[in-house]
């Protein structure tokens, strides 16, 4: 499980370490791709292949889910560690999370998330104003 939040530097080469908590979880290779809400996802290999499924089992016929498999799967990056613990995110990644030095490296339970510093915090103040209506919707989802 991916817990906790920590703050690295992406290098002017597009590599940014991962935290070693984080490294132990992912082994020698995993994924990122473009996330929601403006950052990227992270996933174990064995999570991948459960959203893989997931996503094969949508129909073609919606254009809703025609959409979202080329969101995620387009953007998608086959990822493994230099001897530092860093990964090489790509251009196209790097533009979608808007990552430019300062990020923010999240643990969300089966995947992490990579955010440029000044989302994350532009996030967390537009969620944290309305944490308490967000927390009362989630009794719809029998939490």
């Amino acid at each position: 499980m991916f817990m906790g939040e920590f703050q690295h530097n992406v290098d002017d080469k597009g590599r940014l370490i991962i935290p070693a908590k984080f490294r132990n979880q992912l082994g020698d290779q995993f994924m990122v791709t473009r996330g929601l809400d403006g950052c990227l996802f992270g996933y174990p290999m064995a999570q991948w292949q459960a959203l893989v499924d997931k996503t094969q089992a949508l129909s073609l016929t919606k254009r809703d889910a025609r959409a979202f498999a080329r969101f995620l799967f387009a953007g998608a990056t086959e990822c493994e560690f230099d001897k530092q613990g860093r990964i090489n995110i790509p251009g196209p990644l790097r533009e979608h999370a808007k990552l430019d030095k300062a990020c923010v490296i999240v643990g969300v339970s089966e995947r992490f998330e990579i955010w440029s510093a000044s989302q994350w915090v532009q996030y967390n103040e537009q969620t944290g104003a309305n944490i308490d209506e967000i927390s009362e919707a989630m009794g719809d989802f029998d939490f």
